[in-house]
């Protein structure tokens, strides 16, 4: 089930987007505002962000550059605001698309789904890390003209941290997603493989990091 964050400081307007998301099977969390929206993308794991322009303290705009410099999701941007240069300005801070109010909600869901067929696309083909890119359709990791087989585990481990760089991963949810709900094995399987992965990859690190959050998991960070 893909999950949306919703980020709006007016409660109504976010029940009935929660509503109308709800109906088509996608599953919600809301945010009041900025603050609480760049919290929430920590411990969730958000498959878009539908995020408000005009919110008190941390608008929607430094939300969107938030998102684009820590997350690989689609972010659609709502505001009341039709000037061509607000809009110019919120795709300069990375938003996939731009919606303004009012607006009819099957408008929105059409461009929901569109926006998640296009990342889909391309989560299946390419994750790229700087001089490392995952091709998640062929199970290999491709170094310049350099082709890199990894066991299937460490590959997969690998492309789930890749694909939300930036996002905290606790051991446990790892396990879940890697290797399976039915798993028998415990959490040092992880530390075993992502020990393997910083090894091969160690002469990229100007291409991207695994952080350790001692007590709760790993975090893949692009670099610069």
């Amino acid at each position: 089930m893909k999950q949306v964050l919703i980020a709006d400081d007016e409660a109504h307007n976010r029940a009935l987007l929660n509503h109308a998301l709800t109906r088509e099977g996608y599953k919600v969390i809301e945010a009041g505002n900025g603050e609480e929206a760049i919290r929430l993308l920590k411990q969730h794991l958000v498959d878009m962000a539908i995020v408000d322009i005009r919110m008190p303290g941390v608008d929607g705009l430094q939300v969107c550059e938030h998102i684009r410099s820590n997350y690989n999701i689609p972010v659609i941007l709502l505001t009341a605001c039709d000037q061509l240069s607000d809009k110019e300005q919120g795709f300069k801070c990375g938003a996939d698309d731009y919606v303004t109010k009012p607006y009819e909600p099957s408008e929105l869901l059409y461009r929901i789904k569109a926006l998640f067929r296009r990342y889909l696309l391309a989560s299946n083909d390419r994750i790229v890390l700087n001089r490392v890119v995952i091709d998640r359709q062929n199970f290999e990791v491709v170094i310049g003209d350099h082709v890199l087989i990894l066991p299937l585990k460490e590959f997969e481990l690998l492309a789930q941290l890749a694909q939300y760089a930036g996002r905290l991963f606790g051991r446990d949810e790892l396990i879940y997603l890697v290797w399976g709900s039915d798993y028998a094995g415990d959490e040092r399987t992880v530390d075993v493989h992502i020990k393997r992965i910083r090894k091969r990859f160690i002469s990229y690190a100007d291409s991207f990091v695994i952080h350790t959050v001692r007590g709760i998991g790993y975090k893949l960070e692009v670099m610069p």
